[in-house]
């Protein structure tokens, strides 16, 4: 049997506001499952788990994904409005020879828009029509 991708962290420094944000990007709620993680499970059968590893009891100091984290969105421009509204913020510079931080086609095809949410994890909002599933 083949493993399957069942939950992502992204980590945070503010479990309630991180709660709040992806409340925004995600349009559900999630659960806090702990003093320090809030997940939300209605993501197409991947958790995304927000953890504050500080009031989680742990000594660390979060740092962000290095890798960018993408959603797959029906409404990429509402979703990416939402989001700024929200806290994210326009990824600087490029991305794949393009603005990282406007909405535009990339080179395999996908529209799409890389943010960095509050606390600095890199996210990619990908238009669900355009998503390059392998062929």
């Amino acid at each position: 049997m083949q493993p399957k991708l069942f939950r992502i962290i992204l980590l945070v420094s503010d479990i309630d506001r991180a709660a709040v944000f992806y409340e925004a990007v995600l349009g559900t709620a999630g659960q806090r499952v702990s003093k320090g993680r809030h997940y939300f499970t209605d993501s197409g059968g991947t958790i995304v788990a927000c953890l504050d590893p500080q009031a989680d009891g742990d000594s660390s100091d979060p740092q962000p994904n290095v890798e960018w984290i993408y959603f797959a969105v029906d409404d990429v421009e509402e979703a990416h409005a939402t989001c700024i509204s929200a806290g994210a913020t326009s990824s600087p510079g490029e991305v794949h020879g393009a603005p990282a931080g406007q909405v535009v086609v990339r080179p395999w095809g996908e529209r799409s828009v890389y943010l960095e949410d509050p606390f600095g994890n890199k996210i990619c909002l990908v238009d669900r029509e355009t998503m390059f599933l392998g062929t």
